[in-house]
């Protein structure tokens, strides 16, 4: 499958083969894709990527799929049978990247390890995504991105105080993983550049978000301290939190910057909280959340979403309403970036969804096509690799398709 857009985009060129499963790994292989990369999509026969059946279905067509699965084309491999093996040998012979999520040691178990792939290829990339990473002593146990939100220190911060830890109710650390693996591999292709070799990217889903967390390990190791859990609110600057309008709307205010936070206090009629001492820096004004929340949220209840939106730009503040994804789909600022488009599926016809996840100007990427039905493109890809129609047959007889 090929599309126009493609010839113009960056990673035109770049062949990815996707093993990977439930999420980090394939969500980096389609950050790839839609900007050009061609992406083979590797799927057990009789056990496709779960991801086909997570969350709602239409027509028993997996939805989430059809986001994840875009711009790949779909091939089946059993990598545990010998023609399986060989035929993934020769496919990474002529690709550039190979993602795989595998417990560690899996891949050698099949004898499909860095130094049968690095033989085959030794300037391919092979990008192993992992729960805990690829050794240390918990290595082997199952991985799931629930358990590095819990284990990275994210969980025991979020929520109300007196409330129990709160897990994100979507895949958090499974997609910022994702985002640092697709940077990953483009690092190791720029030192393959230079070096004209391959190697080994070892990303941990534990790792990543603790990286988004913040300083807070050098909070710990400099002063002892460790985040409490303070619901909406900030230890670092107020007011911080989600208020309620009059026609029973959320909005959301922050004030990181000082001038804004003095902006907000004229907006709202309390400018002689300004002059009080604590008011100068935002660590001091988080001491006082309590009186600036009564403040700010007193004026905010009064009034509508609307106005209070309104009221907020004029006075150069900052706000932004609490949305669903009903709200979403009509915000006019998501409308002109363009950041919800329309793809057109055999399938179930358009489908609107998350586009590309930035604007180049001169390579622009794109959506060339959904994701795909399961196995979809075996016998295309696998006819261009130079496989006859007498080696599908056997493959198919051996259980490798």
């Amino acid at each position: 499958m090929t599309d126009s857009p493609a010839t113009r985009s960056p990673l035109t060129g770049l062949r990815v083969l996707d093993l990977a499963t439930l999420f980090a790994g394939p969500l980096a292989a389609t950050l790839l894709g839609d900007f050009g990369a061609e992406v083979i999509k590797v799927e057990h026969p009789t056990k496709p990527d779960p991801s086909r059946g997570h969350g709602p279905s239409k027509d028993g067509v997996g939805l989430w799929w059809k986001v994840l699965g875009r711009n790949k084309r779909t091939t089946t491999l059993n990598l545990s049978t010998p023609g399986g093996r060989a035929t993934l040998l020769r496919l990474a012979a002529t690709a550039d990247v190979v993602i795989e999520n595998f417990r560690p040691g899996t891949l050698e178990k099949w004898d499909l390890g860095w130094e049968e792939l690095s033989a085959a290829n030794p300037r391919l990339i092979l990008t192993r995504v992992t729960g805990f990473g690829q050794f240390g002593p918990y290595a082997h146990r199952p991985g799931f991105g629930t358990l590095a939100e819990a284990m990275s220190g994210f969980a025991a911060i979020t929520g109300e105080p007196d409330a129990p830890p709160v897990l994100p109710p979507f895949g958090l650390a499974d997609s910022i993983a994702g985002l640092a693996t697709a940077y990953a591999v483009l690092t190791a292709l720029a030192a393959r550049d230079r070096t004209g070799d391959g190697q080994v990217v070892d990303m941990a889903l534990i790792e990543p978000i603790l990286t988004v967390l913040g300083p807070q390990p050098t909070w710990y190791d400099q002063l002892g301290h460790v985040q409490p859990r303070t619901g909406n609110r900030s230890q670092n600057n107020a007011p911080r939190n989600t208020y309620r309008t009059a026609d029973g709307t959320w909005v959301a205010v922050s004030t990181s910057a000082q001038s804004v936070a003095e902006r907000l206090m004229h907006l709202v009629g309390r400018p002689e909280l300004i002059d009080e001492p604590w008011f100068a820096t935002g660590a001091d004004r988080a001491r006082h959340a309590d009186v600036l929340d009564e403040a700010v949220g007193t004026w905010i209840a009064r009034r509508t979403r609307a106005d209070v939106l309104a009221a907020f730009e004029k006075a150069e503040a900052a706000v932004a309403p609490v949305q669903d994804v009903r709200d979403v789909m009509t915000d006019p600022q998501y409308a002109a970036l363009g950041t919800v488009t329309t793809v057109d599926d055999p399938e179930l016809g358009p489908l609107r969804m998350q586009n590309v996840l930035f604007r180049l100007s001169a390579t622009p990427g794109a959506i060339r096509w959904a994701g795909r039905p399961h196995g979809a493109d075996t016998e295309e890809v696998l006819t261009e690799l130079g496989l006859t129609p007498s080696e599908l047959a056997t493959l198919r007889a051996e259980g490798a398709l």
